[in-house]
């Protein structure tokens, strides 16, 4: 069991990016990357989310949704358990954060329709993990997540101070720092 939660870690976080091998939630990887605080603050943030998300769909779908044979409903539901515990993140950061809940701007709400979220929620059904399994994909998706915006975060605040073609400047950078980051995170393929 222990060897089996060890590889849905290292499998959902490296070999099974969410952002750079499923290309799942691209708008705030790209974003929210600016600053690595900022990066950093969303991870945290999309790390509460979906691993909560990942328990409250798993609790639904196994003893509301599978019993009642309601299944068709699991899109939708989840859905709803996304944008409720983003509508929390948002009140509790406001709060008690708000020099975070500034900096994520419009990207926080955005977390509601980010499909990395969904993903790992109808991830766990597809592959009919139990709520306890879930909970571990999708912990180590979102931690996944949190890796590779913080990476390409410090990679911007690093290029600019370079010299870049006036071509290349602003978001064609970007993407090509995103590509090279996903063609070397193809390397963590061998791992598993």
């Amino acid at each position: 069991m222990v060897k089996e939660l060890l590889v849905i870690l290292i499998s959902s976080s490296l070999v099974n990016n969410v952002v750079l091998s499923q290309f799942l939630g691209l708008c705030p990887f790209l974003g929210v990357s600016k600053k690595t605080e900022t990066a950093t603050g969303m991870g945290v943030a999309v790390i509460f989310v979906i691993t909560l998300a990942s328990a409250v769909a798993g609790l639904i779908y196994q003893f509301i949704l599978v019993p009642l044979d309601i299944t068709y409903l699991q899109t939708i539901v989840f859905i709803l358990v996304i944008a409720a515990l983003v509508q929390f993140v948002e009140m509790f950061l406001k709060k008690f954060i708000p020099s975070l809940y500034q900096s994520l701007g419009v990207y926080l709400p955005l977390i509601t329709t980010n499909c990395a979220v969904l993903g790992v929620a109808l991830t766990n059904v597809q592959k009919n993990y139990g709520i306890g399994t879930g909970i571990v994909n999708g912990f180590a998706t979102a931690v996944g997540f949190t890796v590779s915006i913080v990476i390409l975060a410090g990679i911007r605040e690093k290029l600019t101070y370079n010299d870049i073609p006036e071509s290349f400047q602003g978001m064609p950078i970007v993407l090509v720092t995103a590509g090279l980051m996903a063609i070397a995170f193809c390397g963590f393929s061998g791992l598993l």
